[in-house]
């Protein structure tokens, strides 16, 4: 039997559910990649993600606002995530500022056990959905998973910019600029 994805705004009564994922995820991610011996790596990664996650809770409940986190829930447990923000630091300066007002798609993570099951693609769409709304024409977002980027690849082609060896010989960091109407469902 499959069981329905729901895609909702975060809510404060979310924030444990969602960092719960969010920890479990990132841990799973770190493994896949073999760099599950960096520990503060690790933890600074999972720290950022539950700051954006209050960060978001503590903007106005405008709709308007740059950023915002959205939840895909299986009846009422939280099994992935995504947000849209201003684009991070690491974007910034790896266009030499050229995506610097470019929004980001980030924090997609869906719980291990569940990936592959079209959840990322169910969260991708409502927050493609929710910019396309917002008037927004293009989104980025970065990767220096190297199976993530495989994924990212797959589904938003040639990344922009390959920062190269960024993170150590033969590690890349790839950055990908993408136009909202190309993915948009239609």
């Amino acid at each position: 039997m499959i069981r329905l994805i729901t895609i909702h705004p975060l809510t404060a009564s979310d924030v444990d559910s969602a960092n719960l994922v969010l920890e479990t995820a990132i841990r799973g991610a770190f493994q896949d990649e073999g760099l599950d011996t960096l520990h503060d790596d690790f933890w600074n990664e999972v720290n950022d993600k539950k700051r954006l996650l209050q960060m978001v809770l503590q903007q106005s409940h405008n709709q308007d606002e740059p950023m915002f986190f959205l939840l895909a829930k299986r009846e009422d447990t939280v099994v992935g995530t995504i947000s849209f923000a201003p684009c991070s630091e690491l974007i910034r300066e790896g266009t030499n500022q050229e995506l610097a007002d470019i929004g980001e798609l980030g924090t997609l993570y869906i719980l291990p056990g569940l990936q592959g099951q079209g959840i990322g693609s169910a969260l991708i769409q409502a927050l493609i959905h929710e910019i396309q709304r917002r008037g927004l024409e293009k989104f980025c977002l970065d990767s220096g998973y190297k199976n993530a980027q495989q994924r990212w690849k797959r589904k938003f082609g040639k990344p922009h910019t390959v920062l190269q060896d960024h993170w150590g010989e033969g590690t890349d960091h790839m950055i990908w600029l993408c136009d909202v109407k190309d993915f948009a469902a239609k």
